[in-house]
């Protein structure tokens, strides 16, 4: 984050089989996902989006979207603006039991953009 002054952060993600990032948006926050391996779907509000080995998928601030991957993958992410970091450290510290807490989980998304939609 120190080097592009919080403009961007780039992480490489490793989706397990079976992952499943429930339905959010980001007020103002832009993804930019670069499938490396395996079938990513992206689920839009009208679209469904299959997302290969060399397939970059660009999501704009306010853009409703669900992201599974039942096989697996791996995936360059892109944020802008920066500073997801310290989510990511957050996240990776959680109890079972946090992990468990609905409540919980949103506000703690809420604190770095992240909506997430009422089922």
């Amino acid at each position: 984050m120190e080097l592009t002054d919080g403009r961007v952060s780039v992480v490489e993600d490793v989706l397990k089989p079976g992952f499943d990032l429930p339905a959010h948006r980001h007020r103002s926050m832009v993804e930019i996902f670069y499938i490396l391996e395996g079938e990513v779907t992206f689920a839009f509000e009208d679209e469904t989006v299959i997302a290969t080995p060399g397939t970059t998928v660009t999501l704009p601030p306010n853009l409703r979207h669900e992201v599974t991957c039942p096989g697996g993958g791996r995936l360059v992410t892109i944020f802008m603006p920066g500073g997801f970091e310290p989510y990511l450290a957050e996240f990776a510290t959680l109890t079972p039991v946090q992990l468990d807490d609905a409540e919980f989980i949103r506000e703690l998304g809420e604190r770095y953009d992240i909506w997430l939609e009422s089922s």
